[in-house]
């Protein structure tokens, strides 16, 4: 995992206010076994499928439970150098929401919104190094940015990281593809009229399952809200839910194909 390319997604969290709740839920769902508390950052609490690390959770910070913003998972890419993507952010219309910060020996982070709204993380890694194990059962396996302003989000994605970007070649659907070198890291989704207003942009992450309808059934069961889905695609049977907190995410099985491919043209 040393030396993961700039830009790559390397890790993802979330804050929720029933952090047990939030536990079980997950655990659940996902297959997730939780480590101890980490009471020296906050109660910072990582997520592990099969014993390898792949997210985490957080409650509040002290007094805030009631001022606590909506759950959501944060998706952080990997950077050489937290400081330098900080002001390649502000230089490109980014908004930095959380200064750049060392943890610890773990490493340093920062949070920030893209001008087209979506709210990000960049980890600089010490010795955390982000996922120990990706598209497998319980782990992540990709995302996408959600916004209405797509031109504002491609322009700054491309400026801030190293990304080559390729259009899907459908009259129905807005959705273009970063790469690093070949290959594929991160998606982007034009909202449209089917999200409510009410939605606001974000990065939607999905997480792997080895049958997505047998999840789908426990994340309901547990109070879990259905967006959209089951439904097959060239890349898997995927749905996309809310979870009883609010936090939006998929869930993916990426042996269950079907399909072909779309094409894809490169953008200049």
């Amino acid at each position: 995992m040393a030396g993961q390319p700039e830009g790559m997604p390397c890790w993802v969290d979330a804050m929720f206010t029933d952090i047990e709740g939030a536990k079980s839920f997950y655990g659940d769902v996902l297959g997730w076994t939780f480590g101890e508390a980490q009471t020296e950052y906050g109660n910072y609490t990582q997520a592990y499928a099969d014993g390898k690390a792949v997210a985490a959770v957080v409650p509040p910070m002290p007094g805030q439970e009631g001022q606590a913003p909506q759950s959501a998972w944060c998706l952080y890419f990997a950077s050489p150098d937290v400081e330098a993507t900080a002001r390649k952010i502000r230089d490109n219309g980014g908004q930095v929401l959380m200064e750049p910060m060392q943890v610890g020996d773990f490493g340093s982070m920062l949070l920030a919104r893209e001008p087209g709204g979506t709210t990000f993380g960049v980890w600089q890694a010490g010795v955390h190094e982000g996922f120990e194990v990706r598209a497998v059962p319980g782990a992540y396996c990709w995302a996408e940015v959600y916004t209405r302003e797509p031109g504002k989000a491609d322009a700054f994605f491309r400026a801030v990281f190293p990304y080559r970007a390729q259009r899907m070649e459908d009259a129905n659907i807005d959705f273009k593809v970063f790469n690093l070198g070949d290959a594929p890291v991160l998606g982007r989704m034009t909202m449209d009229e089917n999200f409510p207003p009410d939605v606001p942009p974000y990065i939607n992450v999905y997480f792997t399952v080895d049958d997505v309808d047998a999840a789908m059934g426990r994340a309901t069961a547990r109070g879990a809200k259905v967006l959209f889905g089951p439904m097959d695609s060239p890349f898997g049977r995927f749905a996309a839910l809310l979870d009883p907190q609010g936090a939006p995410f998929s869930l993916i099985d990426v042996n269950r194909t079907e399909g072909e491919m779309p094409a894809m043209t490169e953008e200049p």
